[in-house]
Formats: structure tokens, C-alpha cells, sequence
């Protein structure tokens, strides 16, 4: 057996091959292999990367040897040599994450000069000025990456020489002035490392590669993984490639582009380019960019050629593209393809025209959606009478459709801190960069004074999901002194600022919004999804006004109203208060005769917004106490409300209080100890489904749901209860309803014994949250305090409040399903917890073989377009 290989020239990989030359390196093969016009170069692997971490951070000989040999093809491939006088080989040092991870790692350009290559280069190429400018970008981008100085120390060197000079742009520096940045910046280098900058080529080139490696565990990627559920193990592969150069004048130029628009969907090439620059001034924003259209008028030949190179790779890959390029003396040469990150409501749109264009099949239309992404679609907009009031102070590039309203802030750290405090936030930079990850994620929305269409805010922000306006050339951004000013006007770190990402208006002050409107591609999309999927999909609603959006987003029920919330209202409490003081059943009688009628109007209101959809009422779960006031203040006030003594109150509350509510006298418990609350409830819900069958002839599908039932014997006791109660009402009408008794499992003994509790509940919801809680005997309001630590020290992936634990508390789930089944073949059965919206759950749920998942009414299409995924993965 031959040694293993962990480096691969361009042309010995192809796009199948992404989990070990990373996307990038995959797709530089595949467009080499389909004779498009790539630079040559080479991929050092994944696998070398997880061998660099496994050898405790150091690139081992072999590879080395692996990389130096690949290093000498490419000089006879190119005919230029590393390091040389005469003709030097550059090239650049470019992370490749097997996904696709923008702005998360980091790239080295022009790589391979020195003191005295950069003369070769001048004169190979007659062009002085080109290779002292290629220098100092090399210096710099070295220099932060490799050796960890701060960028801003090298950009107040070359600003202080652009003032000096009276230029604005780079471009307009003379050789001695780039001659003049160089030597600064090599004092700079001298002055923090202790050492000159390094001279010899294949140092330099290891040095990248450690870099880059290094670079996958930085705080941003691992910020990135962390919100895109990348795992920590993929490593990123590394791409040595030939330069080719965009910075050699005005023949010369570099761009980015997409097929379709990123932000809507549109069929026509969407991108920028500048003249005479290299990569990272287009995505930098360090000058604005030219739409790419405008290269027909600079360049027509190679616009022509890079309108049919578009074209081709997005039919060769069957999917909008995000394509990198640059013109050396117009030559067109490409640096990077890949599928491109777009908005939502441009994933919609994209995916049905494909399919409408015969590109692709509906199931894959469906996959090619996250679900997850659904949620950018499912959020209030700007009123547009409350615009027109509003002060608009500038417009910029709508980067990222949305509206956000907030705080200003100027860095990440500040506004993280005013995020965790409960404030809406709007990041405000010059230009974004990768370390501005935290503030990005925290923020409702982002402005940035430079920068373009396929900046790093505006890639970034489409990818999350957020509102960003960017090129707001007008404002001119103060980030030390925490201020931006616009027409002599001032506004500072605090001041309320409100986004329009769909026009790139800003103004002035906060904004009201309105709630989506989701039709068109949207609608035929989810229509799909609905005619795959086979779970239902029901909502969490306590409200008629809850229950009608949820309508309105495609809910086939209600699998959760949690009867509670109703006794909260301000009318409501005293008489839940009397009820709860009340020293025998008559008085607790009293008080709940005032409440009956509150709760039937309730329960009319929302059997009308579901219709003839199943609706699935908790009676009440959480413990007494938490409706009675807890300090000596509100007990005074409340005595004198309901006429009882404080003593006798203070009594009440002190003897209610327990040191553990969530595992005390709540849920069934009450019932067993006070029935009468549960037949008032009861009453409530007959009463309301007699009512609306007679007014509005709706045949009302009652679901009446005990909580915490953890022996049979419990859910016996009040099921009867419950039977005698309803039965009384209903022999006391004209009509007939019909209703199922269930429970939620929500106690592993209910789990473990759930052929038993079978034998009395014609459905089981799994309520997570409390399962979750007593499966690992973690209250939930006190578990943040350690979560984060069991995160960092990888006991737990994501937090099992957020992410369902398949293997603890799914297990129950599946014990509980298999039981259930065995006692009641025809048993319903859903999950009604917070998970009830996570597309992981649903793909869980449907393994399992629950009938529906039951979550908040904003993530119904989302549950919808997951369950979808779950039948198409699962296949």
C-alpha cells in the first residue's frame, strides 16, 4: 500500500471529491476539468489539515515534501520560478472550507515576494509601479493573517502617505510612494514580531499554509460553524494557487458575480468589478465598485466571454453560481465558482423558475430551501404610512432585503452587550470584516459606509438573514469617537436608527412594521412541499388573533393552547386569585363561576379561527403560586382588593411557595387535589363547542389534553373527570360532541409506562421542554448558567432546550411510541415543545412515526418545508 496523498494538482481532482479538497478546490478542478480558464495550482487536503491538529498544530515532513514537489510542477507548468530575480513564480494562499464558509477564513495574495523578486516582477512585466504595489499588499495581508497584527496599524501608514501626497486613491500612489509604505511597513513588522519580515519564499508559503489551517479554529469560524451546524471536524482544505493579476493597470481588473440576483432571484447577471485591483478591494470595498454590466462598455470581448462562462457553469452545476474572476491584460482568467448564498425569497424564486425552466425536479426545488431560511420571509416589514412621516437621511445599497430598527453601535463588543441587555441594535461600520462576526449575528440590521453588492456585510448579511445597507457613501463613519455625521446632522451610539434592505433607505428614529405577505412562488413552493410531506402540521396557539395567522401560514390544527395564559388578563386575575385563596370548595366554586364565561368566549374565539381543524386544549399546568404575588408590597395591595387580611394572605402565599415548583403541585396534580378547576375548564370548552356548532355550524374537533401524568392511575381518576363532566353539559343540550381525552408525555415514567396510560388516552403529545428538563434534571430558567460550559468542553453540540437530544430524551420519545401503539393501534400522536419547529426534530419526528408536529405560528412554514425534507431524506 502506496503512502497516502494529501495534496492534489488542479487537474487530478473533480467535483465529487469536496469532503477532501474542500468546495473551493473541488470546483477549481471541475472548471479546469470542463476547459474553462483557471490559473494552475495545487489543493492540500482536509485530511492534512485534521493530520495538522492531530500532530499538535505542525505540518508534517512528508506533507511538506508532498507540497515542495507539487510547488516544482507548477513552476515548470508556469514557467516562472519561487523567489527568482528574473521571472518569479506569486501565488496566492486561499482557505477551501467543504462548505461553503464566506468571509470566515483567511487569504494570502501575491505570496512568493521579496526584496528582491519584487524587482523581477517589475521588470518581467515593464511595470514598476505594479510589483511595489503587489509588495505592499503582501506585506500587509501577510503580515495580519500569519502574524497577527492588527490591519489598522498598516491602513494608518497608508492613509497618512495618501494625505501627504494629496490623493484619495491607492491607484493614484507614485513607486516611491508605494517604496515609502513598504519600508513603514516592514518597521511595523520589526516592531511587533521581534524579527525582519520573511525573505525566503518557502517559508513564506509554509508559514501561509499553517495560517490558513490555524484560521479554521478562529473565533469567527467557529462562530460560523456554530450557526450554520458545521461540523468541527470537516477541517478546511488549502488552495496554492498561480496569480494572475487584476492590479497590472487599466487592462487589468477583478470582479465578483452571480447568474441570478442574490436578493431576489432574478434571471440577469448580477455582480461588480473594478479596474486595476486585486480581489480584496471589491469584497473590502475599499473603492466602489462598477456593476457588472458596465464591463460590456470597458471590456466587450471578455464581458462576452464571461456572460457565456456564467451561463455554462450554471447549467453544468444546475444551480445559480457565485463566480470570482480577473482580467491580466484582458485575459480572463476565473478563481472561484461555487453555489451561490443568496436570500430566501431568492431561493424561492430561483428554485421554482428552475424547475419551471426544466433544470431541475420539484423534490430537489424542495431541498435546495433550508428551512430554516423560511424564517427571513416570515417577519414584519416598514409601514409604509409610517415612512412617509419618517426622516430619510441617505440611501445606500439595499445589500440584504428586511427592515430593522435599533440603537446604533460602532463595534461588535458594544453592541453584543446592549443585544444581551434586551436592545434592538443596528451595527454601524465603515466596512465590515470577519472579526465583526458577533455583532453581525446580535444585530437587527447593518449599515456600513463602503462596500457593494458582494461586500463582506452584504454577503454575510444575506447568508443570516439581515437587514444590511452598505455603500452608504454619504455618512462618514467616526468608529473611534462612536459617532456617524450626515449634512452637518450628528448621530451617536445609542441613538435609534431604522434599515429599509429592500430600497437601501435609511432614517431617521424607529419605525413601526407590518406583518408578511407570503403568495406567488412562495405559495407554489409550499403547495409542493405539502404534497410530499406526511406528517401535520399543527401550532401552539392560546389566542383567536395566534390561531388565524397560523391559518393564514398553512396550520392543519392546534396541537398545544395552554389554558394558563388565559387567567393572566387583567379582568381575569382577581377572580384566580379568589379561587386560589379560597378555604373550601365552595368558595373556590364561587370564583371559578367567574371565570367560566372568560374562558368559553376564549375557547368560541379560537374554535372558530381553526374551523373544523383538530384543536388540542392543556388544562391548566403551572403550579398556584405563580399567580399570586410574591413580594410584601403587591400582597398588601392585593388584600385590600379581594378584602382578606394580609396576614391571612401572606399566610396563603407562604404556604404555596415551593422549593421546587416545576416538579410540585402542578399539572394533573391540581386536578387530583382540587377537581373542580378542570371541570370548570371542561364546562368551558363544551359549552363554547355547543355554541359554535349551533351559531356557526362548525363541528369542532376537541382534543382535551391532561399535563403531567406520570402513572396511570392519574389520567384514570381525571378522565373520568373529565367524561362525567362534558357528558352532564352535553345531555343538557340538543347536540352532539365529539371529543378525545390524551396526555402529554412529558414524565420518563410516562415514557416508560406508556402502554399502561394507553389504556385511558386516545392520544399522546410529547410536550419536550418538561421531558427534556426531567430527563436530565435540569431546571431550564437556571441551566444558561452552565450550558455554555458544557458546550465548550463538547458534552453537549447545542443546547438541549434549542436542539432535541435524539438520543436521551428521543428515546423516551420512541419507547413511548412503540408502547402507545402496542396498547392503542390507532393512538395519534405529536410533539407539541419548542423542538415542535426545529427541522432536525421534524426529520426525527417523522422517523419515529408521530402523525404531526405542533410549533409557534411563525414557524409553520418552516415545519412544513421540513417535513417535506424529512420524507425526501428518509426515502
Amino acid at each position: 500500500m502506496g503512502m497516502k496523498k494529501y495534496v492534489y494538482a488542479f487537474h487530478e481532482g473533480n467535483k465529487e471529491m469536496k469532503s477532501l479538497l474542500g468546495g473551493k478546490g473541488a470546483n477549481l478542478a471541475e472548471m479546469i476539468k470542463i476547459g474553462l480558464p483557471v490559473p494552475p495550482g495545487f489543493t492540500v487536503t482536509t485530511e492534512a489539515c485534521n493530520k495538522y491538529y492531530d500532530d499538535g498544530q505542525k505540518i508534517s515532513q512528508d506533507i511538506i515534501d508532498e507540497i515542495f514537489c507539487h510547488l516544482h510542477e507548477l513552476e515548470n507548468n508556469t514557467q516562472k520560478r519561487f523567489g527568482d530575480y528574473n521571472n518569479p513564480l506569486l501565488v496566492s494562499v486561499r482557505s477551501g472550507a467543504v462548505v461553503s464558509m464566506p468571509g470566515m477564513m483567511d487569504t494570502i495574495l501575491n505570496l512568493g515576494l521579496n526584496d528582491e523578486s519584487v524587482i523581477g516582477l517589475a521588470k518581467a512585466t515593464g511595470n514598476e509601479r505594479f510589483a511595489y504595489d503587489s509588495y505592499r499588499r503582501f506585506i500587509q495581508m501577510f503580515s495580519d493573517v500569519v502574524l497577527n497584527i492588527q490591519k489598522y496599524k498598516f491602513d494608518n501608514i497608508l492613509e497618512k502617505e495618501k494625505r501627504s501626497s494629496k490623493v484619495q486613491l491607492d491607484t493614484d500612489l507614485t513607486v516611491d510612494n508605494l517604496k515609502n509604505i513598504i519600508k513603514e511597513y516592514k518597521k511595523i513588522v520589526k516592531k511587533e514580531t521581534k524579527k525582519a519580515f520573511p525573505q525566503e519564499p518557502k517559508k513564506q508559503l509554509l508559514m501561509a499554509i499553517e495560517a490558513v489551517f490555524g484560521s479554521w479554529n478562529n473565533a469567527r469560524a467557529i462562530i460560523y460553524r456554530d450557526i450554520n451546524d458545521i461540523p468541527n471536524h470537516y477541517g478546511t482544505a488549502v488552495n496554492v494557487q498561480s496569480m494572475v493579476f487584476g492590479n497590472m493597470g487599466e487592462k487589468s481588473g477583478t470582479g465578483v458575480a452571480f447568474t441570478r440576483n442574490p436578493a431576489t432571484g432574478e434571471k440577469k447577471l448580477f455582480g461588480e468589478f473594478l479596474m486595476n485591483a486585486q480581489g480584496e478591494d471589491v469584497v473590502a470595498g475599499i473603492r466602489t465598485p462598477q456593476p457588472i454590466c458596465e464591463l460590456k462598455n470597458t471590456m466587450p470581448k471578455v464581458y462576452e466571454q464571461f456572460v457565456n462562462v456564467a451561463n455554462l457553469l450554471e447549467k453544468h452545476y444546475k444551480d445559480m453560481q457565485d463566480i470570482e474572476f480577473t482580467i491580466e491584460n484582458e485575459k480572463l482568467y476565473l478563481l472561484q465558482t461555487r453555489n451561490g448564498k443568496r436570500t430566501a425569497a431568492a431561493a424561492i424564486n430561483i428554485a421554482v423558475d428552475m424547475v419551471e425552466e426544466n433544470i431541475i425536479d420539484k423534490e430537489t426545488a424542495i431541498m435546495r430551501i433550508e428551512p430554516a431560511q423560511l424564517d427571513q420571509l416570515l417577519h414584519p416589514t416598514f409601514e409604509e404610512e409610517a415612512m412617509q412621516k419618517i426622516e430619510k437621511i441617505t440611501q445606500g445599497l439595499p445589500a440584504s432585503p428586511g427592515a430593522a430598527t435599533g440603537r446604533i453601535y460602532f463595534n461588535a463588543n458594544d453592541l453584543v452587550k446592549a443585544a444581551n441587555e434586551g436592545e434592538m441594535t443596528i451595527l454601524v461600520r465603515l466596512e465590515t470584516s470577519p472579526e465583526d462576526i458577533e455583532g453581525m449575528v446580535a444585530a437587527q440590521g447593518i449599515l456600513t459606509a463602503r462596500g457593494g453588492m458582494t461586500s463582506h456585510a452584504a454577503v454575510v448579511a444575506r447568508g443570516m438573514g439581515k437587514c444590511c445597507v452598505a455603500g452608504c457613501g454619504e455618512i462618514k463613519v467616526d468608529e473611534i469617537n462612536k459617532v456617524f455625521k450626515i449634512d452637518g446632522k450628528i448621530f451617536k451610539e445609542g441613538d435609534y436608527l431604522s434599515l429599509d434592505g429592500n430600497t437601501g433607505n435609511v432614517y431617521a428614529g424607529k419605525l413601526p412594521t407590518k406583518e408578511p405577505e407570503l403568495s406567488g412562488n412562495f405559495a407554489k413552493l409550499m403547495s409542493w412541499a405539502d404534497e410530499i410531506r406526511t406528517l401535520k402540521i399543527r401550532t401552539n396557539a392560546d389566542t383567536p388573533k395566534d390561531a388565524l395567522t397560523a391559518v393564514k401560514f398553512g396550520a392543519e390544527g392546534i396541537g398545544l393552547c395552554r389554558t394558563e395564559h388565559m387567567f393572566f388578563k387583567e379582568e381575569r386575575i382577581p377572580a384566580v386569585r379568589q379561587m386560589i385563596i379560597a378555604q373550601n370548595v365552595e368558595e373556590r366554586m364561587k370564583a371559578l363561576n367567574k371565570l367560566l364565561p372568560f374562558q368559553k368566549e376564549d375557547f368560541i374565539g379560537i374554535f372558530e379561527a381553526m374551523g373544523e381543524r383538530p384543536v388540542t386544549v392543556r388544562l391548566l399546568d403551572p403550579p398556584l403560586h405563580e399567580f399570586l404575588p410574591n413580594n410584601d408590597e403587591d400582597i398588601k395591595i392585593l388584600s385590600k382588593q379581594i378584602n382578606v387580611s394580609y396576614n391571612t394572605l401572606k399566610e396563603i402565599v407562604e404556604d404555596l411557595k415551593e422549593f421546587n415548583p416545576m416538579l410540585g403541585h402542578r399539572g394533573c396534580r391540581l386536578a387530583i387535589t382540587y377537581p373542580e378547576i378542570y371541570q370548570m375548564q371542561v364546562r368551558a370548552m363544551i359549552m363554547a363547542a355547543i355554541q359554535v356548532k349551533k351559531q356557526k355550524n362548525i363541528h369542532v374537533q376537541l382534543e382535551i389534553m391532561v399535563p403531567l401524568i406520570g402513572h396511570e392511575k392519574e389520567l384514570e381518576i381525571i378522565k373520568k373527570l373529565i367524561v362525567s363532566t362534558a357528558n352532564e353539559v352535553i345531555e343538557n343540550s340538543d347536540e352532539n360532541i365529539v371529543y378525545k381525552i390524551g396526555t402529554m408525555i412529558e414524565v420518563p415514567r410516562a415514557a416508560l409506562t406508556a402502554d399502561d396510560i394507553a389504556k385511558h388516552a386516545e392520544f399522546f403529545s410529547f410536550g419536550t421542554n418538561d421531558l427534556t428538563q426531567m430527563t436530565y434534571a435540569f431546571s431550564r430558567d437556571d441551566a444558561g448558567r452552565f450550558i455554555g460550559e458544557y458546550r465548550k468542553k463538547e458534552i453537549f453540540k447545542k443546547d438541549p432546550f434549542q436542539r432535541l437530544d435524539k438520543i436521551g430524551v428521543g428515546k423516551l420519545m420512541e419507547i413511548a411510541t412503540q408502547l402507545g401503539k402496542r396498547t392503542r393501534s390507532d393512538i395519534k400522536l405529536g410533539i407539541c415543545g419548542e423542538h415542535g419547529g426545529d427541522p432536525e426534530a421534524i426529520d426525527f419526528c417523522h422517523k419515529i412515526g408521530l402523525h404531526y408536529v405542533s410549533c409557534s405560528p411563525y414557524r409553520i412554514p418552516i415545519a412544513r418545508l421540513a417535513a417535506a425534507h424529512a420524507v425526501i431524506n428518509n426515502k
